[in-house]
């Protein structure tokens, strides 16, 4: 199944965006309404609420008196964290049980703090709905009754939009009307999150075929750091080296959408075992046949390593397995620090790219009519980490 983390801070219409994508289809998982069943009256969670906080935060009935209780907690920071560690265990416990018992589908996990307590790894996708401030007051104190002082609190004690973008996969601007917001939660559904579902059921990667050249974008390193949180938490408690290379990890080039990744692997056999299969599950399957890398400086012989894609249409991946400390690892570390570093052969590989994208017809032409350039930019790569002193 694909799991979709989905979160926005209050008054941001989060649960407009939630309620579309179960018409749509998703199984949805309200983490609101897990942490309501967790603390109902007669459970272990909420005897420890009232042994931390006493029985004010209880109502006339005996149960939670969510008002009283946010009146405590919303105000006092070590208060909320104290919560948080009686609720929150309980809270994952529980959505994971209902998520085992979902069918193979789309499976949405609606999270207010999704961000705040570091869920974002755990997901295939992170979507995040996001609001602008004066329109999110509006909205409490018309739909809940909220005076601007308590909403004000109530925002401040969540993440704010910087550190939720950092997180997001998707962000879904929700500052029009509901019609707009539908459509944008309607073209996810049908372009990228049915077509994921459907991609990471088949073990099948998303592999662009021709060379289409983009303009350098500063979020890739933000992505990369997204994919790579992923890869780590598949993997755990494996503690693997995880690199960006390629040319989405230097600065100022353009390049293939595409982030390229190295995954350090102890051996082959390793990274077709339960490597692969981890992998898989995560969303990166292997891609099928035989990989390799030219050897530098041209040879005979070949570097041997694995490729897995992404199951995302969204976000195309190479996941390239090399074994630690073998000639293809080391040379994908150098050849990236070394273009990093040098002003001059970044903008000469720069101007090769364009050519070769502008009459490659696809991407193993492209691959190979830089051969040439890269047996050459290899020298001058080794003698600079000999002057440098670098290392991998």
């Amino acid at each position: 199944m694909l799991t979709v983390g989905l979160t926005g801070g209050i008054g941001s219409g989060k649960s407009a965006v939630s309620a579309r994508l179960a018409e749509l289809g998703a199984v949805i998982v309200d983490a609101d309404q897990v942490a309501r069943e967790v603390v109902a009256p007669g459970t272990e969670g909420l005897a420890e609420i009232v042994a931390a906080f006493s029985d004010r935060v209880l109502d006339a009935d005996g149960a939670l008196d969510r008002a009283a209780l946010g009146a405590v907690v919303f105000a006092d920071e070590a208060a909320r964290r104290r919560l948080e560690e009686i609720t929150h265990p309980r809270v994952r416990a529980r959505t994971a049980e209902l998520v085992a018992a979902a069918p193979h589908a789309v499976v949405v996990n609606d999270v207010p703090l999704l961000v705040e307590v570091g869920l974002a790894p755990t997901y295939h996708l992170v979507v995040v709905v996001q609001t602008a401030t004066a329109t999110r007051l509006e909205r409490l104190a018309r739909d809940r009754g909220m005076d601007r002082a308590e909403a004000e609190r109530r925002i401040a004690a969540q993440a704010d939009d910087a550190r939720r973008r950092v997180a997001a996969d998707v962000v879904l601007s929700n500052d029009g009307d509901l019609a707009e917001l539908y459509a944008a939660v309607d073209g996810l559904w049908r372009d990228r999150l049915v077509p994921f579902e459907e991609n990471l059921r088949a073990r099948r990667a998303v592999r662009p075929e021709q060379v289409v050249l983009v303009e350098p974008d500063p979020s890739w390193p933000e992505q990369y750091a997204r994919l790579a949180a992923r890869i780590r938490h598949a993997l755990a408690p494996a503690d693997l080296r995880i690199d960006h290379i390629g040319s989405t990890a230097v600065p100022g080039l353009a390049a293939k959408n595409v982030i390229d990744i190295q995954l350090s692997v102890p051996s082959l056999a390793e990274a077709d075992g339960l490597l692969a299969e981890r992998l898989a599950d995560a969303g990166f399957p292997r891609l099928p046949g035989e990989w390799w890398d030219n050897p530098r400086p041209a040879g005979s012989g070949r570097w041997e390593k694995r490729l897995h894609g992404s199951a995302d249409p969204g976000r195309p991946v190479y996941l390239h397995l090399r074994v630690t400390g073998s000639p293809g690892w080391r040379y994908a570390l150098l050849m990236r620090d070394h273009l990093r570093a040098d002003p001059d052969q970044r903008a000469a590989y720069l101007q090769l790219k364009r050519e070769l994208a502008a009459s490659a017809p696809d991407s193993a032409t492209y691959g190979t009519l830089k051969d040439p350039w890269f047996d050459e930019e290899h020298l001058r790569a080794e003698e600079w980490a000999g002057r440098t002193g670098w290392r991998p």
